[in-house]
């Protein structure tokens, strides 16, 4: 059971999380933080979140559970913001796609990795974003990848998948390193995709007819 979610980046991912967790029943109080207080507004009249801050190191204040759902070049400035808020046994984690880079820009907001901190990538998303396309179905049988460190405490690992697992969410453990490797694999498979049926096409004698419109 979480007793404060607090969510950096109340959007798709951040709101679709808060909502899968609010329909599991799993927890208590959600605090969403961002820069623009007309988002977060809207954010509690969609029932999204319970109330807001625009001052992060108030926003995680008697969290439990802390969910870093911004963009990468904005992860270094509220790890810094929250590192001397943060309880001591709070769970923190993340929804970025580059493991690599969001450890390093944890590392370098909070001076060292935090034994909370527990890499996450859910692999999820619609073709829409904000707060207002969120829903709390999103993670049902997708996958959610995380990636612990040497520094991860076990009892946090454990909350973090948890949480996922409440969501309906098929949770997996890999290391950051393999996690990118596959990751970079897979985002230029649409490319290769994509050569290797112009070049099949440029083969056929229709090329012509093909490509006329």
């Amino acid at each position: 059971m979480i007793r404060r979610l607090t969510i950096f980046g109340v959007g798709l991912i951040g709101g679709s999380l808060a909502l899968a967790l609010r329909r599991a029943g799993t927890c208590d109080e959600v605090v969403g933080c961002s820069r623009s207080e007309d988002h977060l507004r809207q954010a509690v009249e969609l029932g999204v979140i319970d109330r807001y801050s625009l001052d992060p190191a108030e926003a995680v204040a008697g969290a439990d559970m802390v969910v870093l759902a911004v963009p990468l070049g904005a992860m270094g400035g509220v790890c810094a913001a929250i590192r001397d808020h943060l309880a001591p046994d709070a769970a923190l984690t993340d929804v970025g796609s580059a493991k690599g880079s969001v450890v390093d820009a944890v590392r370098e907001g909070f001076g060292e990795l935090p034994h909370g901190f527990v890499p996450g990538h859910p692999i999820a998303g619609t073709e829409r974003s904000g707060v207002a396309a969120a829903f709390p179905t999103l993670f049902q049988g997708r996958r959610v990848i995380l990636t612990p460190l040497d520094t991860t405490d076990i009892g946090a690992l454990a909350k973090v998948r948890t949480m996922w697992e409440e969501t309906g969410a098929v949770v997996e453990s890999m290391s950051v390193a393999h996690h990118d490797e596959i990751l970079a694999a897979t985002s230029h498979l649409p490319h290769l995709l994509a050569f290797g049926l112009v070049d099949s096409l440029a083969r056929m004698g229709e090329r012509d007819e093909i490509f006329r419109y």
